[in-house]
């Protein structure tokens, strides 16, 4: 994209009344972070499809994060799932990060894969697979600690298949009591963030099943503890951005898992599907960052944006550098909205103007806009077609089939 068609979206903007460098300042401040799990071998419920190059240890994922982020500029930490990413020497593996280029950031307990877990983890009816699980995640607040990660990411696959198979309140109590554990092990700049999910794999109930248990769990634990939306995790037609603005309001908007679905919990690229719903999502969190009250404010300014994907068919490297750049892009439309426009719409109760000032921003074409802005942060302007031409995908290739998987 030449300067000329810059110049022309500058005018544009400025004609809109759009603080542009303010704008690019933003987007500059953006960051997503990783998993290292969507960097192995990964599959549906009936295969897991072996390729070649994918990491055969979390310091080859660290590897590979670090290349994502070299093309994207954005993308600076990687997620960590335990006991997938156990490595002797946690000290040498933040290092290693390091060496890299980033960092170790949320530290995902895993209590989903044990034989013990057949029945539910910290909800199990069993005190000792209880006492098991809040052990684990008593584990991953110290292996936090020695990562320097402050965030402690949270999903649970607890529920039942049939009626009568559980006492409901019952689990919802061990749930809490395990978790507070964990909260009251946190240090005071730690943050546990609760994710939810409607179904699967339990089909009959899921004993966090909807943003609402997670945020009544968060607000009896305390501050520390906060809400994690995932973009896949909702029945058809929830309006994810209704529950993004509520809990900004309530201040307890932790973080995002970012992905697509067509169906359910699908795990692609982001934007693969219904981008205008991420752009939305987007547009509620630039608003709030227009909030005159300060708590909301700060929330919208304290988001972990993270990225949870399993690439099944896809090459690893290329899915996430679209992943990061989806969002980037529909982050700089949201930052397009005129508020004052919109505002005004809305006061006077003009659906189709306020309509309107939504829309407008989603459809400008912002590719000028993040060439400059990759252009200014020194990083390559087509991050994708950087990542082809790096010669890395091939290179990788050397570590064959067989590598870790999730």
């Amino acid at each position: 994209m030449t300067d000329k068609h810059y110049a022309l979206f500058e005018e544009q903007q400025k004609d809109r009344g759009i603080d542009l460098e303010a704008v690019k300042q933003q987007l500059k401040a953006l960051t997503i972070e990783t998993p290292s799990w969507g960097f192995g071998d990964s599959g549906t419920r009936f295969k897991v499809f072996e390729q070649e190059g994918v990491p055969r240890d979390p310091f080859e994922k660290i590897e590979d994060a670090a290349k994502v982020h070299e093309m994207t500029g954005i993308s600076g930490s990687v997620a960590i799932h335990i006991p997938w990413d156990k490595v002797d020497d946690y000290g040498q593996l933040k290092q290693h990060a390091a060496d890299h280029g980033v960092r170790i950031g949320a530290v995902n307990p895993n209590l989903f894969q044990d034989d013990d877990y057949k029945f539910g983890s910290v909800t199990n009816v069993d005190p000792a697979v209880r006492k098991k699980a809040t052990e684990h995640l008593l584990e991953c607040v110290d292996i936090a600690r020695e990562v320097d990660s402050k965030v402690l990411s949270l999903w649970f696959a607890d529920g039942t298949n049939y009626p009568g198979q559980a006492d409901f309140r019952k689990r919802k109590q061990w749930m809490r009591e395990c978790l507070a554990e964990m909260y009251n092990a946190l240090d005071e700049d730690m943050r546990m963030l609760i994710e939810y999910k409607f179904f699967e794999p339990a089909f009959y109930h899921t004993d966090l099943a909807d943003w609402g248990m997670a945020y009544n769990l968060a607000n009896k634990l305390g501050p520390k503890a906060e809400v994690l939306v995932d973009t896949g995790h909702h029945p058809q037609a929830a309006n994810i951005e209704h529950i993004v603005a509520y809990l900004l309001d309530e201040r307890r908007l932790g973080g995002f898992h970012f992905n697509s679905r067509k169906y359910a919990d699908d795990d692609l690229i982001v934007a693969a599907h219904n981008p205008y719903e991420i752009y939305l999502i987007l547009q509620q969190i630039v608003a709030a960052k227009y909030d005159s009250d300060s708590g909301v404010a700060l929330n919208a300014e304290n988001i972990s944006y993270m990225l949870d994907q399993c690439h099944n068919i896809e090459p690893k490297i290329p899915a996430m550098i679209r992943s990061i750049t989806n969002v980037q892009s529909l982050y700089a439309k949201s930052l397009l909205v005129n508020h004052e426009v919109l505002q005004k719409a809305q006061e006077e109760n003009d659906v189709l103007a306020a309509e309107e000032a939504i829309r407008e921003g989603y459809e400008f074409d912002v590719t000028p806009l993040l060439h400059v802005v990759r252009e200014e942060m020194g990083v390559p302007v087509q991050p994708l077609k950087a990542y082809k031409e790096s010669g890395y995908g091939e290179e990788i290739l050397k570590r064959g089939k067989g590598g870790a998987s999730w």
